[in-house]
């Protein structure tokens, strides 16, 4: 499928098909999801189902996880009008921060940071990131956040994994992903089907 195609009828999750298995090897992720928000649609849409079962919360912030976590996160926030708070991996703000450590999906050990002129007691916090797979980024966004007070509402990611960390994440968060039920499966085993028909 042409990645700038919208079809003429959107099925749920159709933006999923738009993306990109990794062709780089065990070092990298094994698919690269962002290859969706080069498509208006694909992106309004994903950001819609996103939002669904946070229509009836109060936030007053997005929170996005460095890097991907960004994009995703600033179209959710621009969506709800609500400002955007990015949640760093240490080192890049030259303001003062909290930081937490955590292990990214390769098992990674890694620092990441906050500012602490934003965040306090009273503010609900929606958390977003590109994807879940072992949870370790997004435990470690949620601590950031929970320590100076604010209130996590939920997280957000286009997909979550049934890992030991995502199927904590789930158990003990509201969450939203965009994935049907019918292809859970294939997340989890890392391999989609629309693979076989990628042409690049």
């Amino acid at each position: 499928m042409d990645v700038l195609a919208v079809p003429q009828t959107r099925e749920e999750g159709w933006y999923l098909s738009l993306m990109a298995p990794n062709t780089k090897g065990p070092k990298f992720a094994w698919l690269d999801p962002s290859r969706l928000y080069c498509n208006s649609q694909a992106l309004s849409d994903c950001v819609k189902d996103l939002l669904k079962p946070f229509q009836n919360e109060t936030i007053d912030l997005v929170a996005g996880i460095d890097a991907m976590g960004f994009i995703l996160g600033s179209a959710v926030a621009k969506t709800l009008r609500k400002g955007f708070l990015a949640i760093r991996k240490a080192g890049h703000l030259c303001v003062q921060t909290r930081t937490r450590d955590y292990s990214d999906y390769s098992g990674r050990e890694k620092l990441m940071e906050v500012r602490v002129d934003v965040l306090k007691p009273g503010l609900r916090v929606l958390i977003v990131d590109q994807w879940i797979e072992t949870g370790g980024t997004m435990r470690a966004a949620i601590k950031l956040v929970e320590n100076q007070g604010a209130t996590v509402v939920g997280i957000a990611a286009v997909a979550i994994e049934n890992s030991e960390g995502g199927k904590w994440l789930k158990e003990n968060y509201k969450y939203s992903h965009c994935i049907p039920n019918e292809l859970q499966s294939q997340i989890d085993s890392q391999y989609l089907e629309s693979f076989k028909n990628f042409s690049g």
